[in-house]
């Protein structure tokens, strides 16, 4: 049986992403950010350009529950990557692709959502899967080159997602050919490789992962509940690579 809250079914009801909205209370940590950006890791040879981070705003409302994991991190503003270095011609490659998942009917929202390029927190801008172990697969239509992955689960109130993987391949299945770029499961819960990333804390500012130039179609992420409950939710995922390439 899949469970919600009918608070957030009603606000569903009520708001539409991407629709004009209230502005949320931000929060200070979040607002006081400084711009300037954690140095990248090293991009490929050739003609680069700066890649800007489209960020939605802050909207930390009610009372943070509490988030103990053995492996969470401090928040640190000074490390959050709001620009990089990346090939001529970047784009979000995932906007508008084709999302499936492990939870084929979503309890809340829909899963175009992952892709439709708004990283919105609001209530009408997620996607609600059921407890447990659940991942989120974008196909990007063709192998390509990729720079950075950009995530944002349900970033409305303080929480951290448990067991977080982020996998590349070029094999639907993810059974061959398989690349980790971030793995939080640092006890092998999942059953995909113990990892050594920390948990952090959900802000507007998601979490940008480095590629590594990996070459792959598509982009697989897994996530086994969160620190206030044990839903998964996705706000956006985005790809970024050269199209083509």
């Amino acid at each position: 049986m899949k469970y919600t809250t009918p608070a957030l079914l009603l606000s569903l009801a009520l708001v539409s992403c991407g629709e004009k909205k209230d502005a949320a209370a931000p929060a200070a940590d979040a607002a006081k950010a400084p711009a300037a950006a954690a140095a990248p890791a090293a991009a490929p040879a050739g003609d680069q350009e700066e890649v800007k981070i489209d960020f939605p705003k802050p909207m930390f409302i009610g009372t943070p529950v509490p988030a103990q994991l053995p492996n969470l991190e401090k928040p640190d503003p000074s490390k959050i990557i709001k620009t990089f270095m990346a090939p001529k011609g970047t784009v979000n490659l995932a906007k508008g692709k084709t999302v499936t998942s492990s939870d084929p009917a979503p309890i809340i929202g829909d899963l175009p959502l992952v892709t439709d390029g708004d990283a919105d927190g609001s209530d009408g801008c997620f996607v609600e899967l059921a407890p447990g172990p659940q991942w989120v697969q974008i196909d990007l239509g063709a192998a390509t080159t990729l720079s950075k992955v950009a995530m944002w689960h349900y970033h409305k109130q303080a929480q951290a997602y448990v067991d977080v993987v982020v996998q590349l391949s070029d094999d639907p299945e993810f059974k061959n050919g398989v690349t980790t770029i971030w793995n939080s499961d640092h006890d092998d819960t999942l059953k995909l490789g113990a990892g050594s990333d920390p948990a952090y804390i959900e802000t507007n500012h998601g979490r940008v992962i480095d590629a590594k130039g990996t070459k792959a179609r598509y982009v697989r992420l897994t996530s086994n509940g969160n620190t206030s409950n044990e839903m998964n939710h996705y706000c956006e995922v985005q790809v970024f690579g050269v199209p083509g390439k």
